[in-house]
């Protein structure tokens, strides 16, 4: 680390305030006290791309040409889904949670599709689906450990600019009467356009509903949003060794991209538990790859999850042993190839798309 003359610190690569640095130091001290190390790649299923909302203003779901690619109806199949849940659990990625947007389709379709996610990937999931009734709640209970509220920003007024037609209120309710046997988490984004001290509003929530995780990712542009750039690194780790030191125990995930991955020791110096958001499938086995997995280890963390070595296993065969219907494991073996091809050949490219993993 050098001081520079205007009194900020280079670590590697990166430009960080000497306040930062204290404040990482203080995290991952935090971290160690509280936690084994063990660190993992969290993968967020997606069943949909269409959201019948979809004014986010950060959200590639808002864009006119997103809404022109996935119109009403578009869904993602059952095989690809499925084949998620089964990479999932055999490169030991933990299933961040199942995802879509509002009004993608009937709640039995939603109930069959987190089924059989869960009995593929062999344990409940959490989901991440809007707020739900209790009724629809309480017929996921043997599928679903947790419940996931995309809040974006906690913010009074920016919320409400970010996420018109997604009030907080809501989404209090739901955790307000969520029964104790499921686990509660939110999902924040830095750069939305909060101020270090809006992270009260964070805490607040964090304590009223004795939330079990947080989800933190830092903004990433999506062309045709109103947003240009995302945070800093030097904001994205004091939002992270912040909430670390505010909350020894709570379990918290950092959400990084392509773009980002290479900050992934950071994270873990800023007090994560675990990753999310690095393009796994499509970078599988990359120099990105092993240096994302190289630079969680480093900071004296067992990254536990598998994105750098193909395994060595009959994949029908383990299709084959799935408790679910013969139809989906049929469309599981038909799409399975282009991702084999792509775990055993990898492809190093510095470019990533603007769609989703």
């Amino acid at each position: 680390m050098e001081y520079n003359s205007n009194k900020f610190l280079h670590v590697g690569d990166i430009t960080l305030t000497p306040e930062t640095v204290d404040l990482l130091n203080q995290a991952e001290k935090t971290y160690f006290e509280n936690f084994n190390g063990r660190t993992w790649y969290g993968r967020c299923i997606f069943i949909s791309w269409y959201c019948s909302l979809a004014d986010c203003t950060f959200c590639f779901r808002s864009t006119n040409q997103h809404k022109e690619m996935h119109p009403e109806g578009s869904r993602r199949s059952m095989g690809s889904i499925l084949l998620e849940a089964l990479f999932a659990r055999i490169f030991n990625w933990r299933i961040e949670f199942v995802t879509g947007g509002y009004g993608i389709m009937p709640f039995p379709n939603l109930l069959e599709i987190i089924r059989n996610i869960s009995l593929v990937y062999g344990e409940k999931v959490w989901i991440n689906l809007g707020v739900m009734a209790p009724s629809h709640i309480e017929q996921l209970k043997p599928y679903v450990k947790g419940i996931y509220s995309s809040l974006e920003t906690l913010t009074p007024g920016l919320h409400e600019h970010v996420c018109p037609s997604k009030p907080i209120a809501p989404y209090d309710k739901m955790f307000s009467v969520l029964d104790k046997d499921f686990k509660k988490s939110i999902a924040v984004i830095v750069g939305l356009g909060d101020k270090i001290e809006d992270m009260n509003y964070l805490f607040d929530f964090v304590e009223k509903h004795n939330l079990d995780r947080v989800t933190m990712y830092a903004l990433k542009p999506v062309r045709g949003t109103e947003y240009t750039a995302g945070p800093s690194p030097d904001e994205y780790l004091q939002w992270l060794a912040r909430l670390r030191i505010k909350f020894p125990k709570l379990q918290i995930v950092a959400g990084t991209n392509l773009r980002r991955s290479e900050e992934a020791g950071y994270l873990m110096w800023a007090g994560a538990n675990a990753v999310t958001k690095f393009p796994a499938t499509k970078q599988f086995g990359t120099k990105k790859a092993h240096l994302f997995s190289d630079l969680i280890n480093s900071r004296n963390r067992e990254f536990i999850s598998n994105i750098t070595t193909y395994p060595n296993i009959n994949w029908e065969e383990e299709i084959d042993k799935l408790p679910i219907k013969e139809e989906y494991k049929t469309e599981m073996k038909q799409k399975i190839s282009p991702y084999l091809n792509r775990f055993r050949n990898p492809v190093d490219k510095d470019k990533e798309m603007w769609d989703e993993d």
